[in-house]
């Protein structure tokens, strides 16, 4: 079966057909810097890791672009309520993020382009728009450039949109523009509120890039005019990655063949997001759950699909992943398998986790019932693997929150306790009391096996 994905630009399923044999460029829009990520954030990169994992499976060659914002409005208003220089709140969020993406095993990118790392880049393709006509500077004197929506006539074609059914933009002030839909490429630089360190020369003035045009000119430097899939939030199909699409287009580059877009986490029904005061922080969440266990929360829904947090769902997904957890122990196989065909047939439909997630769960049941569970356990860690919840990889090393460390060690010192007092039974033949205690671990969820070694207990 062909690899297929859902195109949220012509709003349907399509063959993934590469620009190249066996080759695969992957464009994600990353975050801006401008706060600590929540889990709202990192679904994304969760996403978008699973889905070059598989690509890489399918054995093309891929290189995978994720940028990072760390220049715009909301960055200058918050180091300035911080009373910090803007760089250093971006950096240190930058590296925020670099925590939160490696606690939850996503695999860096081929490169991660920062945005103020390219100014040139972005001059150069703004310079082109308007000697192509498509853009021009403003006649107010901000030194503002903008792109002009009406020369465009495809312009909403990625969202479906007419130009008259669209809100005006809101990234600068309207007075110097010809549309009110006409959206920044530049900001020339505002003296009396922002610093000097945030603009950059430019044939119109000391300015700033708007933030649509980042992503044309990160996407054109390293994936070249054309490349295969786009990616990111469904929150940025408008207007950003619609924008992102005219603009590049507008300066004669084909720019992405298929847009992916993965869906909101929402808490009571609204987008988990820093201005609603909903957010769940990566750290906070880590201090009562594994990175894995998270991961897999976020895995185990399909991208499309929105999720509502809860502590619940999360803590009944953990409860699941553990499941697996145990069978592997209890297997004791380290290598992968082969990858059961209903597996491979779930991921080439739209990376359909859910159903990959379900014959996952499939094989764990076969396996607890097989004489010989080494087959079953080889399959499961190879579909751990692609979904990068293989608990052997050394990327979770390390990755038990200090709160579940602190909870195993009490069990452990407790189970230890009861084993000795049973086993002290057995050997005085008081069999009724070691009965007993036996039971009373299994009521608590503990499971013990007798072995030549002595006993083992696991969570059952």
């Amino acid at each position: 079966m062909t690899f297929r994905l859902y195109d949220t630009a012509t709003r349907e399923v399509r063959d993934f057909v590469p620009l190249q044999e066996g080759r695969a460029g992957l464009y994600v829009c990353g975050l801006t810097v401008q706060s600590e990520p929540h889990v709202g954030h990192v679904r994304s990169g969760v996403n978008f890791d699973v889905l070059q994992r598989w690509l890489r499976h399918l054995g093309y060659d891929v290189t995978f672009i994720r940028n990072v914002t760390d220049i715009d409005d909301k960055i200058l208003t918050k180091s300035a309520e911080q009373g910090r220089p803007w760089f250093n709140l971006a950096y240190a969020m930058h590296r925020e993020l670099d925590r939160a993406y490696a606690a939850l095993n996503v695999a860096p990118p081929t490169y991660e382009p920062a945005a103020t790392g390219h100014v040139p880049e972005m001059v150069e393709l703004i310079a082109d728009l308007i000697d192509r006509g498509h853009a021009y500077a403003a006649e107010d004197g901000s030194g503002d450039v903008y792109f002009d929506v009406r020369s465009w006539s495809s312009y909403g074609e990625l969202t479906h949109q007419g130009i008259d059914d669209m809100e005006p933009a809101t990234d600068a002030d309207p007075r110097g523009k010809r549309d009110p839909r006409d959206f920044a490429l530049w900001k020339g630089w505002k003296q009396e509120s922002e610093p000097e360190t945030a603009s950059w020369p430019s044939p119109w003035g000391r300015g700033r890039p708007g933030w649509h045009i980042e992503c044309s000119a990160m996407a054109g430097k390293y994936l070249g005019p054309a490349f295969d899939i786009h990616g990111g939030g469904v929150d940025l199909r408008f207007p950003h990655h619609e924008n992102e699409q005219a603009q590049s287009r507008a300066a004669g580059r084909p720019f992405a063949s298929y847009w992916m877009h993965n869906a909101w986490i929402t808490t009571a029904g609204e987008k988990m997001s820093k201005s609603l005061g909903n957010s769940l922080t990566i750290p906070n969440v880590l201090e009562d759950y594994r990175g894995i266990e998270l991961r897999y929360y976020l895995v185990a829904a399909h991208y499309r699909s929105h999720v509502e947090f809860s502590h619940q769902a999360l803590e009944e997904a953990a409860v699941g992943f553990r499941r697996i957890e145990l069978f592997l122990e209890r297997a004791g196989v380290t290598e992968a398998g082969d990858l059961p065909q209903a597996f491979v047939d779930a991921m080439n439909d739209d990376l359909g986790t859910p159903a990959a997630v379900a014959v996952l769960f499939d094989v764990v049941r076969e396996g607890n019932r097989a004489d010989d569970a080494t087959p079953y356990a080889g399959q499961v860690l190879a579909m751990l693997d692609v979904l990068g919840l293989n608990p052997a990889d050394p990327a979770w090393a390390g990755g038990r929150g200090q709160q579940d460390d602190k909870l195993k060690s009490a069990v452990d010192a407790l189970v230890a306790g009861l084993l000795d007092e049973r086993a002290k039974a057995r050997d005085a033949k008081d069999w009724a009391r070691a009965d007993a205690i036996r039971d009373q671990i299994k009521q608590a969820g503990i499971e013990v096996e007798d072995t030549p070694t002595g006993p083992k207990w696991s969570i059952d």
